[in-house]
């Protein structure tokens, strides 16, 4: 079965094994996009985790597979160096003819007008209509709808309000968050979605280089096991609740939720925020559980009981698509 996301990427399966940090090592990218998905690169994970200068981490993907593969932008104006460097990643995806951008945060009008040029087809990340609306505006192509069953950053609606809220738009809408089983694959795109993304069901893979203590805490969970804290970002992220977890606790001290309300402080401490989480989340997932264990992971650890090949996670959601199409 095919998708109008499907259709426009040239994929074989509408589902998107969603960029994540420090996961998104460029063999898995590569394999998920070698079985007729796609993967999404995510920068800062490709060159701070994994060691490559984005553009030949590019071009080694490229080694791995010539399907298409995606880049995710994060484009929230934090401070004028990252900002330029952004910039630079979306200069170079372009110039080495990345087909497919994924925008999350800030406004995505600069990436939009910049990759329209090269025929490159931009989502935006969206927890609620009024943030795609604003994407829309600024001529997004479609819209990752982040759920409140997702891991990492989760939104507060459910799959079903989410495409209540955002089918009105037009647009393509894919489903982020909670999805366990190939059996719930093929019910959301029955629902109307376009396609879906998944990142906790690609954690629990071979080809994922995340410590297999990380793995092991996925297939081990279930829903109930996933808490939100927001000690990781300022802002809530969903996580498995890990004895390290129960220890510290899930909520931000009394000094850090007063700099997070104040106009000018909330910035100083979000990006504070953001230096810390990048160090405790590539240490968790690099060094296992023997270190202070964030393992990011959403919902859908539910229905994970088994640490896979990618190929083979793509083939048994593909099958049950087909197999929902070829009935109806």
């Amino acid at each position: 079965m095919q998708t109008e996301f499907s259709r426009t990427l040239g994929i074989d399966v509408p589902l998107i094994c969603g960029a994540m940090y420090p996961c998104s090592n460029p063999e898995l990218v590569a394999a998920v996009s070698e079985a007729g998905a796609i993967g999404i690169i995510q920068p800062l994970s490709l060159s701070y985790v994994h060691g490559y200068e984005f553009r030949d981490g590019l071009r080694y993907i490229r080694s791995l597979t010539d399907r298409p593969v995606g880049v995710n932008l994060i484009i929230e104006a934090s401070s004028k160096k990252y900002l330029e460097r952004v910039q630079r990643w979306l200069d170079i995806a372009l110039e080495e003819q990345v087909p497919f951008l994924v925008t999350a945060l800030g406004n995505p009008r600069w990436v939009v007008e910049r990759a329209r040029g090269s025929g490159v087809t931009v989502y935006h990340d969206v927890t609620e209509r009024r943030w795609a609306d604003k994407a829309l505006e600024a001529g997004v192509d479609g819209f990752i709808c982040v759920n409140n069953r997702a891991g990492g950053h989760a939104g507060t609606l459910s799959p079903q309000q989410l495409l209540d809220e955002l089918q009105p738009l037009g647009k393509p809408l894919v489903c982020a968050g909670g999805i366990d089983t190939p059996a719930a694959f093929a019910d959301i795109i029955g629902m109307g979605y376009a396609g879906v993304q998944m990142g906790t069901r690609f954690i629990a893979s071979n080809e994922c280089t995340a410590h297999e203590d990380y793995k092991k805490a996925i297939v081990a969970a279930g829903a109930n096991d996933i808490v939100l804290t927001d000690k990781i970002s300022g802002v809530p992220v969903s996580v498995i609740k890990t004895p390290y977890i129960e220890r510290v606790g899930t909520h931000a001290g009394a000094f850090a939720r007063w700099m997070l309300r104040g106009r000018r402080t909330k910035h100083w401490m979000r990006t504070l925020y953001t230096l810390q989480s990048i160090w405790k989340l590539k240490h968790a997932s690099m060094q296992g559980a023997g270190y202070r264990d964030y393992f990011q992971a959403g919902k859908s650890v539910d229905g994970i009981d088994a640490v896979k090949p990618a190929a083979d996670i793509v083939r048994d959601f593909a099958a049950a698509l087909d197999s929902r199409g070829a009935h109806g």
